[in-house]
């Protein structure tokens, strides 16, 4: 587990908002996806968001825009305006090759915690999820049950070879609070990537 950690953690960025009325907004997660630095993460991370910085896992700090959105998917595309001498893209892997049962595990930013790695099993695929607030659902995501907390959003979930299979979009919590209760979903990467117009390896 510590290996597939080392190849993925460098790809793994934390993303700070702020708000349009200038408050600090919710930290969230994201993933650099190419050389040219790109980074997917959770749509509702970054949306109305007044500007956004990134973090690279060298501490590198940059301005970055929104460069895609895909609602239907709770994916983000940005771009930042620097990027880290040593820019390490993470490998795509294919959802595919996904298995219940399989080893899900997501590395981000719960509770600000920078690159927490957490592990479970996917318990699902193909679930559909209502959007809270929203009226609307969000369909073919995988589940899995490794925590994740605000913060986690947007971050990868990988497979047991270091390769992101799907972007974490959130949790369902039959409690109504926002902490974790088992139950975490991700949108698969091909989703994902295809808000770059990336085509899966």
């Amino acid at each position: 587990m510590s290996e597939v950690y080392a190849k993925v953690a460098p790809s793994v960025v934390q993303i700070k908002t702020l708000r349009p009325d200038g408050t600090l907004g919710d930290a969230g997660s994201g993933v650099v996806i190419d050389d040219a630095g790109d980074i997917l993460t959770a749509l509702h991370v970054v949306q109305n968001a007044r500007s956004l910085t990134v973090v690279f896992a060298d501490g590198t700090e940059s301005q970055a825009a929104i460069i895609a959105e895909v609602a239907d998917s709770d994916i983000a595309a940005l771009r930042p305006a620097n990027t880290p001498a040593q820019l390490v893209p993470a490998t795509l892997g294919s959802p595919s090759s996904i298995h219940i049962g399989d080893d899900a595990i997501v590395v981000g930013n719960p509770f600000a915690l920078t690159r927490s790695l957490s592990t479970g099993v996917i318990s699902g695929l193909d679930r559909s999820v209502q959007v809270p607030n929203q009226g609307r659902s969000l369909t073919g995501l995988i589940q899995f049950d490794a925590a994740v907390n605000p913060g986690s959003s947007g971050g990868p979930l990988v497979n047991r070879s270091g390769e992101v299979v799907g972007i974490v979009t959130g949790l369902v919590n039959p409690t109504g609070q926002p902490s974790f209760s088992g139950v975490g979903f991700a949108v698969t990467i091909d989703t994902a990537a295809g808000a770059l117009g990336v085509p899966p390896d």
